[in-house]
């Protein structure tokens, strides 16, 4: 073992997602740690992959046992050619390839005391029960952090022990703190009887992990005795880890007293019967949870669990299944998925072979979705597969979280490297990537011919929008839909099932901050916020980089200019972007000519433009200042080259007018510094500020003179002649671009403008370009909480309670499961629906004409329909003119709806989707749609 000792600067490029939840200081020390970890099986792989993508300092791997089948199911870093060679060396390369900048080692001989000493954290996944008291025991007494994790089937368990005088300096993800140092006390393993001390909310709970606290320790004993774990769905040896359990010592109090409990038995049972497998989904939950404790005792962020966390997902075992089923279907196959069959059995393997699944979205969750889905062999059958859809290309921000992606990978499609990169982890899985969204556009792709070979939807998108839009189409089409999300270390993982489940809802609060939008007025002329001025430099961004020049490529080749180029808003925006220039820019200087300009327009002449309209001591009809409350009366500023936003705004500025325009640019501040000193500033007759009304464009316009508008008409005509522009769209994540630079730069000098505190680089990086915070282990454990539903919904029908809705909180160690609610009932008349409900018109049915489609809804359900609709076009209404209501009703409905909406229905759509009102309805009734099949 060869950890060598360097000293690296962060890059924040790449762990930009994740700057924003552990901040600069956590990841500095983060940067500069080394870890043990023992045992490279499933639980292992995930804790290692998470630890490597977050860049710790160095990772050294302990497994010199062969690798064998039943590790395949779940250890992402093995294939079948790996099989007999030590986990830990058939690990280490392809681990090591996920993060260049961490060192990945392995040791090759026993866990000595010695060894020991080089590393602040310990992590055992692996070990007999006797080994993990004495290396416990030894890192309490040197102050190294200790870790021991375990899953077996479908219940695992995580102990922490950080020592008697760990400090937590930033217990929370606000803000970084200054104060607020908190002492964590944590007691030592016992070595003659692990403890647990669990965090629960409720009796039931804790009574719930102390039992399974004894069925591992049961385990743990039955393996001392035989040499092996118990065979699974065995009945003999499932009794006897029962008996083992049951001859165990009592569990003592806080205050040291046995604590006079009912062991459950049927829970150990259940615990035994499934013990021997190895779960994906179990090893990416806990493998999560494992590695934010690491982080957390590495960069004292967050407060550490106490002591203990035991999570079980039994409710995915079949409720009604029999207490014994037959252990042949449970016995390995010498296959891949030994490890899973162990828990479900082969019959359910194969009909998870069979499935056909499609993920929406290829990021950070949907890599391990995806990874999941390979690992526990969804669609890795003949007539199975899945399908990854999503038009986003590979970034370099994004290879710290989504761990299918290289940087060789970095401008590529998602979905195409994703798709390249499960089959490397299974090659009997068929993936298929479309690099397309799913939004309305692209319905004639994902229409009814697609949905209806689909099995189920897996969403793992950024935006409510695009789920609010997805659970619409599962809704529409009848499919279970298994949902994650995360912000930071918050997570949720949600399942919706077809007449079982409620729907999706967006939670208002996240959907209204999602639309976060500010009034013009206060944007342009009255902001009191930072984000009034982020939003502000964004629009400034827009307007000079992107809108002009898309204006003006768009018109180039007209033969006379189009009326809208010579509009008063179309002049006034010529104005800003030609400056003080007299025609197109030609050389850098012209640039920061240009840029200066724009400065003092921008800083000085608009705000004193802005006080001749709104003096500063201007008092309203009631004789309140006009300038209060949330108004801040504005100063200019003075321009001044040797300030850092001053210099960076005409950097900025004069670079992205030469990006527009074709030319080279400069990063030369020295340069620039000088070539400033030589230019005058810009003459205030060539500058005016754009205005948000037509009465103050008009009025704008009037103040240019007719010489001015002669000029300006003249330019734009050269401008339209030349040659064409490039638009610059914002991209957030390339810092060498100015994009960025240019926003932060003019929030910050908006800001001093009107007195407010300007936010710094990072938060406007967050604010302008709406970045989500990210970190590997929130992704990671959702989409193991996604999987574990997954098994239900493939397994089979199942009750309401067998599913759960998932949330947590890594930061403060909180984690709930709850049962969905059922779908809500709606009433009208004898008509009862959900949402998962339709009104269908079979093909091949005489109701084709509307007439006759209308009295068999009368006939039917007694209703009248008052407005039958097909998406906003208004098939027929009740208060038309009888003339009108007789031509609608005689007509075909296919007819009909070609004719009101100019469109036929689309190759292969094979229902036509319509929406009714019935006379004496309530305001807020949403009545089921009406399918009607072509």
């Amino acid at each position: 073992m060869d950890v060598q000792e360097t000293s690296k600067l962060l890059d924040e490029e790449l762990y930009s997602r994740q700057l924003y939840v552990l901040g600069l200081p956590a990841m500095e020390r983060i940067q500069g740690a080394k870890v043990l970890l023992s045992g490279l099986q499933g639980l292992g792989a995930e804790i290692a992959k998470n630890l490597v993508l977050m860049g710790i300092g160095s990772l050294t791997l302990h497994d010199p046992h062969p690798t064998c089948w039943s590790d395949l199911a779940a250890q992402f870093f093995l294939s079948e050619q790996d099989l007999g060679r030590s986990r830990a060396e058939a690990s280490q390369e392809l681990l090591a390839k996920l993060n260049g900048a961490v060192q990945v080692c392995i040791h090759k001989g026993d866990i000595t005391e010695d060894l020991l000493l080089h590393f602040q954290v310990v992590v055992l996944t692996a070990l007999k029960l006797e080994e993990q008291l004495k290396v416990g025991s030894f890192c309490h007494k040197h102050g190294i952090c200790f870790l021991v994790a375990d899953t077996r089937g479908l219940v695992g368990q995580l102990f922490c022990d950080f020592g008697e005088n760990f400090t937590v300096q930033e217990p929370t993800e606000a803000e970084p703190l200054t104060a607020a140092i908190q002492h964590i006390s944590q007691e030592p393993l016992d070595v003659a009887l692990l403890q647990p001390r669990v965090v629960a909310q409720s009796s039931q709970e804790v009574h719930r992990a102390h039992c399974l606290h004894q069925a591992f320790r049961a385990l743990h004993k039955f393996q001392e005795l035989s040499g092996r774990r118990p065979q699974p769905w065995d009945p003999v040896d499932t009794e006897m880890v029962v008996d083992l359990a049951r001859a165990l010592e009592p569990l003592k109090g806080t205050e040291g007293e046995p604590l006079e409990e009912q062991l459950d038995e049927a829970l150990v049972r259940t615990v035994a019967l499934s013990s021997a497998g190895s779960l994906s989904p179990m090893a990416a939950m806990l493998g999560a949870v494992a590695a934010q404790e690491v982080l957390k005792a590495i960069s004292r962020k967050f407060m550490p669990l106490d002591q203990w966390l035991y999570f079980d997902a039994l409710d995915c075992l079949p409720e009604d299944g029999e207490s014994f089923p037959n252990p042949e279907d449970y016995a390995p196959r010498g296959c891949r998925y030994d490890g899973q069959i162990a828990v479900f059995g082969a019959h359910f393997q194969e009909r998870l072979s069979h499935q056909h699944y499609l993920l929406v979205g290829a990021g950070a969750i949907g890599c391990e979705l995806l990874k999941g889905f390979a690992l526990v062999g969804l669609g890795a059958g003949g007539s199975g597969g899945v399908t990854v859809a999503d038009m986003d290309h590979v970034e370099r921000s994004n290879l710290s979280r989504q761990f299918l992606f290289r940087p060789q990978d970095i401008g590529r499609l998602k979905a195409e490297v994703a798709a390249e990169a499960a089959h490397r982890l299974n090659s009997d899985l068929l993936v298929t990537p479309l690099p397309y969204q799913l939004d309305p556009t692209t319905e004639h792709i994902y229409g009814d011919n697609f949905f209806s070979s689909v099995d189920g939807v897996a969403a793992a998108l950024d935006s409510f929008q695009a789920r609010r839009y997805v659970a619409a189409r599962c809704t529409h089409y009848l499919k279970p839909l298994l949902e994650a999300g995360t912000k930071g270390t918050w997570g949720s993982a949600c399942v919706f099932v077809p007449h079982l489940t409620e729907g999706y809802r967006a939670p208002a609060s996240a959907a209204a901050s999602e639309d976060t939008s500010y009034p013009i007025c206060t944007v342009r002329h009255f902001p009191s916020t930072a984000e009034h001025t982020l939003q502000w430099a964004r629009d400034e961004f827009e307007g000079l980089f992107r809108l002009f020049a898309e204006t003006i490529n768009r018109h180039q080749q007209a033969l006379t200019p189009p009326a809208d180029l010579d509009g008063p808003q179309m002049l006034n925006l010529l104005q800003v972007v030609l400056g003080v220039l007299r025609e197109r820019p030609q050389t850098w200087r012209d640039c920061v000519v240009w840029a200066l300009g724009h400065w003092q327009l921008r800083f000085h002449y608009g705000i004193e433009q802005l006080l001749r309209h709104f003096p500063p001591d201007k008092v309203l009809e009631d004789g309140t200042p006009f300038w209060s409350g949330p108004k801040q009366c504005p100063q200019p500023l003075e321009f001044d080259a040797s300030q850092d936003m001053h210099l960076l705004f005409v950097l900025a500025a004069a670079n992205l007018y030469a990006q527009m325009h074709g030319l080279p640019g400069s990063q030369d501040q020295t340069a620039l510094k000088d070539l400033l000193q030589l230019l005058p500033l810009p003459d205030p007759q060539y500058l005016a500020p754009i205005f948000a009304s037509d009465l103050e464009l008009t009025l704008a316009s009037a103040e240019f003179g007719p010489e001015r508008l002669k000029k300006l008409r003249e330019a734009l005509e050269t401008w339209r002649m030349g040659a064409p522009l490039k638009p610059l769209m914002f991209e957030k994540d390339d810092d060498s671009n100015f994009h960025v630079d240019f926003v932060v730069a003019a929030a910050s000098l908006r800001a001093q403008n009107y007195g407010i505190p300007p936010a710094n680089r990072a938060k406007s990086k967050q604010i302008v370009g709406r970045i989500i915070p990210a970190i590997a282990t929130t992704t990671a454990a959702v989409a193991g909480l996604v999987c574990l539903e997954l098994y239900k919904v493939v397994g089979g029908p199942r009750p309401l309670t067998a599913f759960r809705h998932s949330y947590l909180h890594l930061a403060e160690n909180y984690f709930s499961r709850w049962v969905p609610s059922a779908p809500a009932i709606q009433k009208f008349h004898d008509l009862k629906w959900t949402c998962w409900d339709r009104l269908e018109v079979p093909a091949g049915q005489p109701m084709r004409t509307l007439e006759s489609l209308l009295a068999h809804l009368q006939e039917l359900h007694e209703l009248r329909v008052r407005m039958l609709l097909h998406g906003p076009a208004l098939l027929y209404s009740a208060g038309w003119s009888p003339e009108k209501r007789a031509h609608h009703l005689s007509l075909r409905v296919t007819d009909l709806v070609q004719q009101v909406t100019g469109r036929a229905p689309e190759p292969g759509q094979r229902v036509l989707v319509l929406e009714l009102s019935f006379e004496g309805e309530e305001e807020d009734t949403a009545f089921p749609p009406l399918h009607y099949e072509l």
